[in-house]
């Protein structure tokens, strides 16, 4: 009787075969020949890899896989995660913190990457975190220099459970099949305004810094609470990036925005980042004016906002939180078996808290104090 045809190598059953057959004449085997022999590609076969080490058929190494039978690597204690942010800005240390403090309990190794917000180091590091064997990623991915498709494609390739951190996936259509979780800035920026609001401001100001992924999502949010709260239509105004110059262009677009806040009659101002808020008050006081007394400020972020010479009341972002449900997230699908439903995908929202400082402060208030969400609110949102 003839032997059985070979299955064809699209098919993983086929593709598995082959792996083991040569890891038993072999001993080892590189991913890049093996999909070259297979002619399908290397992240294909690295996704075998992935799912034979599982079945314990095999073990990964460096840019392929060797025999589980002549091993004596033990697996890793630890299962190994990659965190890839765009630096250590923002509240970004606040989400390494949250997902180290679930990797500790979820019996997991973080390993981060900073990219500096460049899409050829961002590829770079999410490669080598592959090759180093890494079964789930946690990411900021860079949005500036790529379009969606592209980076729809990119995460697409990633053999392993991908959960985006701090990006809107609503309203991009080709992301939106991705888990993801986020600040919601659209509760955060309503915070702030309906903050103001209690002190009699019905003119407030937005600036924003637009070279960020926070800023469009903070815009929509200023805009819809505006309208939610029947407030005037607010002057909104775009910030420079500081790029360290001897020529400040920062300190000019704010005390620009300051003379043109006051003249059009606005007292209360929402700033994006806190950093900015800092020196728009330290502008304002220059020229005698007082904070909160002849201009309300809210800081959209709060890395030092308690430290200005006017303790600023801030937008906090709930960076632990999102690095905890983050790494949940990422586990829940790693730990996801072969033939199983994953799910669909989530979409979490965290909101963020108000923290009342003098930069706002009513009479009778608590400086530091965290304003109270109404039940309805809630902490977190899946959608």
């Amino acid at each position: 009787m003839p032997p059985a045809a070979p299955l064809p190598a699209h098919l993983p059953r086929s593709r598995h075969e082959h792996l083991l057959r040569e890891l038993s004449l072999r001993g080892s085997v590189r991913a890049s020949e093996i999909a070259a022999e297979l002619g399908v590609s290397e992240v294909t076969i690295r996704r075998d890899i992935i799912r034979l080490e599982r079945d314990g058929q095999l073990a990964r190494v460096h840019g392929g896989a060797i025999s589980a039978a002549e091993t004596t690597r033990p697996r890793p204690a630890r299962t190994p995660v990659g965190l890839v942010l765009p630096g250590p800005g923002s509240h970004f240390p606040a989400v390494t913190r949250g997902a180290g403090e679930a990797a500790s309990a979820l019996h997991a190794r973080l390993m981060m990457a900073s990219t500096d917000y460049r899409v050829a180091t961002e590829r770079r590091q999410v490669r080598q975190l592959l090759d180093l064997g890494i079964e789930g990623l946690l990411i900021a991915p860079t949005l500036r220099d790529r379009t969606p498709a592209e980076l729809l494609e990119e995460l697409g390739a990633v053999p392993v459970p991908v959960v985006l951190l701090e990006r809107s996936l609503e309203g991009t259509v080709v992301l939106a099949d991705h888990d993801g979780v986020r600040t919601d800035h659209a509760r955060g920026t309503l915070m702030a305004l309906e903050h103001l609001r209690t002190q009699g401001h019905e003119r407030i100001g937005l600036a924003v810094l637009d070279r960020t992924p926070t800023a469009a999502p903070v815009r929509e949010g200023f805009l819809r609470a505006c309208g939610q709260l029947d407030l005037d239509p607010p002057p909104i105004r775009s910030l420079p990036k500081d790029d360290g110059g001897r020529v400040d262009p920062v300190d000019a677009a704010l005390a620009e925005l300051l003379a043109d806040s006051l003249a059009r009659g606005v007292r209360a101002l929402v700033v994006h980042t806190d950093h900015y808020a800092a020196r728009l008050v330290e502008i304002a006081l220059d020229q005698g004016i007082r904070v909160p007394e002849d201009l309300a400020v809210i800081a959209y972020d709060d890395e030092f906002a308690e430290h200005c010479i006017v303790p600023l009341t801030a937008v906090s972002p709930p960076g632990r939180e999102i690095g905890r449900l983050a790494l949940h997230t990422v586990f829940d699908r790693i730990r996801t078996g072969p033939g199983e439903a994953a799910g669909p995908p989530r979409h979490v929202q965290v909101s963020p808290q108000l923290i009342v400082r003098s930069s706002t402060l009513s009479v009778g208030a608590e400086a530091g104090a965290a304003v109270a969400e109404p039940p309805s609110a809630g902490a977190t949102s899946t959608r």
